[in-house]
């Protein structure tokens, strides 16, 4: 599946895919990578203690793959940080097991880093599997209130979607250099899963590194084929970790007046989830975000992020969607790409 380099220094792209309990999607996703069109890459399996043998199978049917068993169910976030600090690639292309992608997927992104080579991030255009002309995502965006969302999620794929900058990359088909991904320190391992991917897209936002969209480099994505889009878990854990991606991250100058319009959209989205009936789940992942330790940790990381803070804070803003409730639609929001601003603080 992968090939060297000629120069014989290991291949461009290192592919990770983390596996949970994957075995319904986890063939699929690994055949189409086996069918890319650029072959300059490795695969790097890490399997969360699965019960069903997914990961040891699809290794044993192709003894390219690097299968690393960490022995336990680490999360998102630890699986991703293992595989990166043993992968041998110049970038880190992260793919999830239920996304499927396009025979040309590496190969698209590899002509977008080519022909932005002052450019470290690349999101991928994520379809609806199984559901013809339904986008499941045109890159991460971020609201004035600290809101993250998947812009276009379920809406019409439209030609209208262009390669520009979005305000960060959806984990399940990203790409990002390597050496930036462990300088950062990868994903925060606190969060498990969800979110991960936008506090991480934050951190580079702060430290001056744009993402963009390549809307040609494809990927079929199931989305929570594991443990379901609305899923107790899912609740819990993307509430604490939207909360904890904001206090980290909200550079002081926007704090002040974005904190009050962060709780209050997050009050309105509470009463929303009781009229779904779902709201327990929600209270306790906001209430788990204040936990005494983990806020105390939270604010120590806040402290050296901002600290170590490289955009000014205008910056930040004008890569969000100033309208706070803008989720509602999933509006997309792309700019266009005119290469690196240099700005005061």
């Amino acid at each position: 599946m992968a090939r060297q380099t000629v120069d014989g220094k290991g291949p461009l792209f290192s592919v990770v895919v983390v596996a949970y309990q994957s075995g319904p999607t986890l063939a699929r996703c690994l055949a189409g990578l086996a069918a890319q069109t650029f072959g300059d890459f490795e695969v790097l399996l890490v399997d969360n203690a699965s019960t069903d043998g997914a990961p040891q199978a699809a290794a044993k049917a192709d003894p390219s793959i690097r299968l690393i068993e960490p022995g336990a169910n680490t999360g998102f976030a630890a699986g991703n940080n293992l595989a990166a600090r043993e992968a041998r690639g110049r970038w880190l292309v992260l793919l999830n097991p239920d996304a499927y992608p396009h025979p040309d997927w590496l190969e698209k992104l590899a002509s977008a880093a080519a022909r932005h080579p002052d450019v470290s991030s690349f999101a991928s255009l994520q379809l609806v599997a199984d559901e013809p002309g339904l986008m499941d995502g045109a890159g991460d965006v971020m609201t004035s209130a600290g809101i993250p969302f998947r812009g276009g999620y379920r809406r019409k794929e439209t030609p209208k979607v262009f390669e520009g900058e979005v305000f960060s990359a959806c984990g399940a088909a990203m790409m990002l250099d390597r050496d930036l991904f462990l300088r950062l320190g990868g994903f925060d391992e606190r969060f498990f899963c969800y979110c991960e991917d936008v506090d991480l897209g934050y951190r580079l936002r702060l430290d001056s590194e744009p993402t963009l969209l390549v809307p040609d480099a494809k990927v079929e994505h199931v989305g929570s084929a594991t443990l379901g889009v609305r899923s107790d878990f899912a609740l819990f854990h993307g509430t604490r970790n939207r909360v904890w991606t904001f206090l980290k991250n909200t550079p002081s100058p926007m704090l002040w007046w974005s904190a009050p319009l962060h709780f209050a959209v997050t009050a309105g989205l509470f009463l929303l989830h009781l009229r779904r009936r779902d709201a327990g789940p929600v209270w306790k992942g906001f209430k788990a975000a204040f936990a005494k330790a983990d806020l105390a940790s939270i604010l120590a990381s806040r402290r050296q992020i901002q600290a170590a803070r490289k955009a000014p804070a205008v910056d930040i803003l004008r890569a969000m969607a100033l309208d706070p409730v803008a989720f509602f639609g999933r509006r997309i929001v792309i700019r266009q790409w005119r290469g690196r601003r240099s700005g005061g603080a």
